[in-house]
């Protein structure tokens, strides 16, 4: 009863922090005791997060529906994932890849609906496969029937669920995050003569935290799933929920209480299901969002993405290994876990990076102008086509992924060297009326590549693939030791990697230059990696 009654207190203290409205307080607490005892399904292990592979996907440009999913289990489970990560799967009129919902409680229709849903979860469970997925908690779609009521009337119940000025000047910190896409971080509302305020597209309207109302909706979207069985959510724009006039609107204390509270009440109800941040900010910032084991478990690790580039580009692991030092990676909570990885949805971020290092990535990487992103702050693209189409290059990139320390992610299709998609950008292009780069990189999986991948030896997707699985067999294999910290070195090019664990050790040698290279009695050709258990 402790930590139930703890849970309780860690809420309430929060809540009123936050609010001053107590009624409502007792309404969030009463819905949460009328749950507790609703669930049937919990985790075996609650650290779920810490091992395996995640595998990151659009169920539609995947397999279509959640039908053909199910067929797919097998494909996944053979390479090695152990985590499925749906990209967004809600009712959405998809003017932004679905990340603009219209319905919190609702699997869009042509992805075959709930029911369709939960079969597919009971059986990605049985097959040992964890499920998470997108919930866009810091605004909806203008298409959401709370928008459509809140901008039509100053008396609707839902006014407040989103935020409304006279005028396009309040905020004015605040960033432009689709610098080049959209010009302003408010949008004229004729039907009102005012203004309402998005951090991203003029059709993804930000929620209003400081009404209550918002925060218990979201307990409850996030209380729905868990009970269907949904084992975590990837809470997209978590910096941006919280905002204060004369600040820049990211990472306020106030979005920390409310992930706090999101925690509170989801360990309350059970423990076991996961919370990951999706805060593309520096690590020192982002290891805010793990708190102290009480905010969320999972936080990604956007800058070692384009340092994994730049080291490969200029055979120098130093990039990498900079960047993991504790001067820029903080050390992290015991139950916490960084995902890291190559390539996902977005572009190959480039915000963070310095001026001199941005300026080497786009002369490396940016070999299409179209590729461009955000005028200059990220390259889109496939992670074969920004290796140049070299497979042993993109092995090395998947062997440096693996020795790092956190649990990675492969973006679908990466795993089988698919390509850029010029048909699927031309499409949405016409479709959304925005020239986004990230289109390039969101096509629909290639099946041919997959038989080639199984079947073909000679062909780059075969080798690719088989690659992947062979590291992630070992992996697996010694799990015990990849779950040691591990030493990072740079021996003339090569970044080496070494976990111990009592007579145990695994290297991971990966060559990063053009040249061979020989130490420890091992010789390495250009781009080659070694994986060495003893």
């Amino acid at each position: 009863m402790k930590i139930i009654d703890d849970k309780i207190e860690v809420i309430t203290e929060l809540w009123n922090k936050l609010y001053s409205d107590n009624y409502k307080l007792e309404i969030l607490l009463d819905f949460l005791k009328s749950k507790k005892d609703s669930f049937t399904y919990t985790p075996k292990d609650k650290f779920w997060y810490k091992k395996g592979l995640v595998y990151s996907t659009y169920v539609d440009l995947f397999a279509g529906d959640f039908d053909k999913m199910k067929e797919k289990l097998d494909y996944l489970s053979n390479l090695g994932v152990t985590i499925l990560w749906l990209l967004p799967i809600l009712q959405s009129p998809m003017k932004d890849q679905g990340f603009d919902i219209s319905d919190f409680y609702k699997v869009r229709d042509e992805l075959g609906g709930n029911e369709s849903f939960f079969e597919f979860i009971n059986l990605a469970h049985e097959k040992g496969i964890k499920i998470l997925f997108d919930v866009a908690i810091n605004h909806t779609s203008d298409e959401h029937p709370w928008f459509q009521e809140a901008k039509k009337s100053k008396d609707s119940k839902y006014r407040d669920y989103y935020i409304w000025s006279d005028t396009d000047k309040k905020y004015s910190q605040a960033r432009l995050l689709f610098k080049g896409m959209v010009n302003s971080n408010w949008t004229y509302n004729p039907e009102r003569n005012d203004y309402y305020f998005h951090r991203f597209y003029e059709i993804q309207p930000d929620l209003n935290y400081k009404n209550p109302d918002v925060l218990i909706e979201m307990i409850k979207v996030f209380t729905f799933w868990k009970e269907h069985g949904v084992d975590g959510f990837r809470m997209d724009a978590a910096p941006f929920l919280w905002k204060e006039e004369g600040t820049n609107c990211e990472n306020l204390i106030q979005t920390h209480w409310i992930l706090k509270i999101f925690r509170a009440a989801l360990d309350y109800l059970k423990e076991g299901t996961a919370l990951i941040a999706e805060a593309n900010q520096p690590p020192k910032d982002v290891v805010a969002y793990f708190g102290n084991s009480d905010e969320c478990q999972v936080a990604y690790h956007f800058p070692v993405m384009p340092k994994i580039f730049l080291a490969i580009a200029e055979g120098n692991p130093n990039y990498v290994i900079d960047t993991l030092s504790e001067r820029v990676t903080p050390p992290i909570p015991e139950d916490c876990r960084w995902f890291v990885f190559l390539r996902c949805h977005d572009e190959l971020t480039l915000e963070f990076v310095d001026p001199e290092e941005r300026a080497k990535m786009l002369k490396y990487y940016l070999l299409d102008e179209r590729w461009n992103f955000r005028e200059g702050e990220g390259i889109a693209g496939r992670l074969y086509n920004q290796m140049g189409k070299d497979y042993k290059k993109v092995l090395l990139a998947y062997s440096i992924l693996f020795s790092l320390d956190g649990t990675p992610i492969n973006y679908y299709g990466d795993e089988i060297g698919m390509e850029n998609d010029e048909e699927f950008y031309k499409k949405m292009t016409e479709k959304i009326g925005y020239k986004d780069s990230r289109f390039f990189n969101r096509g629909p999986f290639d099946e041919e590549k997959r038989k080639e991948a199984l079947n073909n030896a000679n062909s780059d997707s075969y080798k690719i693939f088989h690659g992947i699985k062979k590291m992630l067999d070992l992996k697996k294999e010694n799990e015990d030791l990849f779950s040691e910290k591990p030493i990072y070195e740079n021996i003339d090019g090569v970044f080496k990697v070494t976990r111990k664990k009592a007579n145990k050790s695994i290297v991971i040698y990966n060559n990063l230059t053009v040249e061979s290279k020989s130490l420890d009695n091992i010789t390495l050709q250009r781009h080659e990696y070694v994986w060495k258990i003893s």
